[in-house]
């Protein structure tokens, strides 16, 4: 089937397959478009420095004069916590799917899957949130500058939809410009701040009382550094934004470069260099964010951090323009306008890594979502909803933003602490442990400060779960085969037969003794009116966990009881299946085959509903049904037959 422009070009890089008769996602794994480490390391860091423009008033505001303190402790769980656990991460899934997808194994069937669902409800949460939340931050910026003229005051809604709209708009033209952007914001962001807080070390240098001011003020507020460590650990919770990141750099890690002699199996080089881009990236904020807080600590009073104050949420903002004059923070304030709108570019990439990897193999999307561009589109219309909802309120999104970095940071330590412990690695077992039990600490507290992020993340994953679902039942019917692959015996009675006539009949394995067989082949006789049992093939499927959409058949051919001829293969679907390979029969022999069934007892409902669950049902319709949608043309059918 041919296709037009538009549809050509929404659809780019995703083949058809319906004249080979498999399944749509067949080649679902393309190549991708591979960067060097650092310049994905850039489009990771457009979330992760991104927040240098928030954070240390954030520290400030909670721990007072213990924010350098309170900001080492979360540097050093950082560097000594998350970094080693993402590593592992990287190491466990180096296709990009995570955590996650060290989890699904957990659980069988279809508990397995939605839990999977679950942590891609809490995985979309912070996606979405990090879009919209920092498009709308980047608005704030905007309307707040003395600089910009009154007439924007009042319209963050419609500034934060056309930020929004830009960033769907930059990856409908491809990831290697929404990387090329990434690079320039990120370079010119860093050395903006690293001149900002250059600036204002020499300040602190030709002022040093400011230090001896603040030591005494800890002194006084704290009886001991014992006190100190311990109160800045409970304050942990309130700084923990400052490490999210790390989830998109391991979920866009299909984008890093490897090797030459990578393979798609061991991609040994990917994973080396995906663990430098997390190393450094961490090591880089983490210098930032102490430097950071040290001077702002140090130089800014504390009223100005303040709702309502200059340094109100641009604490470096506020030192730029006091110490290096209103063009200089103009320029600083652009360029943090600039890297918060394309913050959300490292989530739109974890989501279009994501999504395709998990729900179309689940078959809980529609075929569509294997695009990139359709899907960008899908995400940018939701992204613009939520800005909608929340009217580009960032404080009204901060709790769900919080809630789902937290969930996926934990979910990550677990599935590491689990990874080890089969490992037989103890001792990496009980660090990763101790490191998870700080994330689930910190998650609780903050699902209990700020419960609406929780209330957010269950809406997401109801949404994924019920769409999910209707998804997979109005997908019920299409072929699910990625492959079909017959064994030198199947392969040898196929030929034999196709000479005369390919019949083949359905049998359910039971004692698969020379009983059974003789009485089924008299059944198929007499319910069909066959002549005689010459050229009768079985076809027996195994079931494997009906809660898989996508299989690769691999049919084998025995004589059984030296006298009746047997293909059996495993699928998890019984009766798509059978039709995936009697088109396939018919496409390698060139001959119509013929299928015989025996009619199901019972209600059809019921039986439509094991199918849709389980796999198994009433096979002869469903069979036939889905041969129906496979093949439009009637006269090229394999011919089905119940009795």
């Amino acid at each position: 089937m041919t296709r037009g422009p538009l549809k050509a070009w929404l659809f780019d890089g995703v083949g058809s397959n319906t004249d080979e008769h498999v399944g749509p996602y067949a080649d679902e794994r393309h190549d991708e478009h591979r960067e060097p480490w650092w310049k994905v390391m850039c489009l990771t860091g457009v979330d992760y420095f991104s927040t240098l423009g928030y954070q240390p008033g954030i520290a400030a505001l909670a721990a007072g004069a213990l924010a350098p303190v309170a900001t080492v402790v979360l540097v050093l769980l950082t560097l000594f916590g998350a970094l080693p656990v993402y590593r592992r991460v990287a190491v466990e899934s180096p296709h990009g799917q995570g955590s996650i997808a060290m989890l699904e194994k957990l659980l069988p069937f279809w508990r397995g899957k939605l839990f999977v669902l679950a942590l891609l409800g809490f995985a979309l949460t912070d996606f979405m949130i990090t879009i919209t939340l920092s498009a709308a931050d980047a608005a704030a910026h905007l309307v707040e500058n003395p600089n910009v003229p009154s007439f924007v005051n009042g319209h963050a809604i419609v500034i934060t939809l056309a930020l929004v709209g830009l960033l769907g708009v930059v990856f409908l033209r491809g990831f290697g410009e929404a990387i090329g952007v990434a690079v320039v914001l990120v370079v010119i962001y860093l050395a903006l701040n690293l001149v900002v807080v250059a600036v204002a070390f020499w300040h602190v240098g030709m002022h040093p009382h400011v230090i001896g001011d603040w030591v005494d003020l800890l002194k006084v507020q704290h009886s001991s550094p014992l006190a100190m460590i311990g109160v800045s650990l409970l304050l942990f919770p309130k700084l923990a934004l400052g490490m999210s990141g790390f989830e998109t750099g391991v979920a866009v890690m299909s984008h890093v470069e490897g090797d030459p002699e990578d393979t798609e199996e061991k991609p040994t080089g990917r994973i080396r260099n995906t663990r430098k881009l997390l190393a450094t990236a961490a090591v880089i904020m983490s210098l930032y964010l102490i430097a950071s807080s040290l001077v702002c600590t140090w130089l800014i009073p504390p009223r100005q951090f303040q709702d309502g104050g200059k340094a109100s949420g641009r604490a470096l903002a506020y030192l730029a323009h006091q110490y290096l004059g209103n063009g200089f923070g103009t320029v600083y304030d652009v360029s943090t306008i600039a890297i918060l709108w394309f913050a959300g570019a490292s989530a739109m990439a974890g989501m279009l890594n994501l999504i395709p990897r998990y729900l179309p193999r689940y078959g809980m999307a529609p075929e569509w979502s294997a695009a990139v561009r359709p899907l960008v589109m899908v995400l940018t219309a939701i992204a613009f909803a939520i800005t909608i909802i929340f009217k580009a309120d960032v404080n009204a999104q901060g709790g769900a933003y919080a809630t789902g970095v937290l969930v996926l940071m934990t979910s990550a330590a677990v599935a590491v602490s689990l990874s080890a412990r089969r490992a037989g690695q103890r001792k990496l077992t009980v660090v990763f442990a101790l490191i998870a039990a700080v994330f689930v600490y910190t998650t609780v507290d903050n699902i209990r400060e700020r419960p609406d992020g929780l209330r957010i993340g269950t809406l997401f994953i109801v949404a994924i779960v019920v769409l999910s679902i209707a998804s997979r039942v109005l997908r019920a019917f299409e072929l699910r085969t990625t492959q079909v692959q017959l064994d030198p015996t199947a392969e040898l009675f196929l030929r034999d037969c196709a000479r005369r006539s390919i019949r083949i009949v359905a049998n359910e394995p039971d004692a698969r003794d020379r009983e059974e067989y003789r009485r089924k082949t008299a059944q198929i006789l007499d319910d069909n009116d066959l002549p005689d049992a010459q050229d009768i093939l079985f076809m027996e499927v195994t079931l494997t966990d009906p809660s898989d959409f996508e299989s690769v058949i691999e049919v084998s051919g025995a004589v059984l009881h030296d006298k009746f001829r047997v293909l059996t293969f495993s699928s998890p679907t019984v009766p798509n299946a059978l039709a995936a390979v009697l088109l396939h029969i018919r496409d390698v022999t060139g001959v119509r085959p013929h299928i015989y069934f025996e009619w199901t007892e019972g209600s059809p409902i019921p039986n439509l509903v094991r199918f849709l669950l389980f796999g198994v049902g009433e096979v002869a319709p469903v069979t036939r049904e889905v041969i129906r949608r496979a093949e439009p043309d009637p006269m090229r059918r394999p011919h089905v037959h119940a009795g």
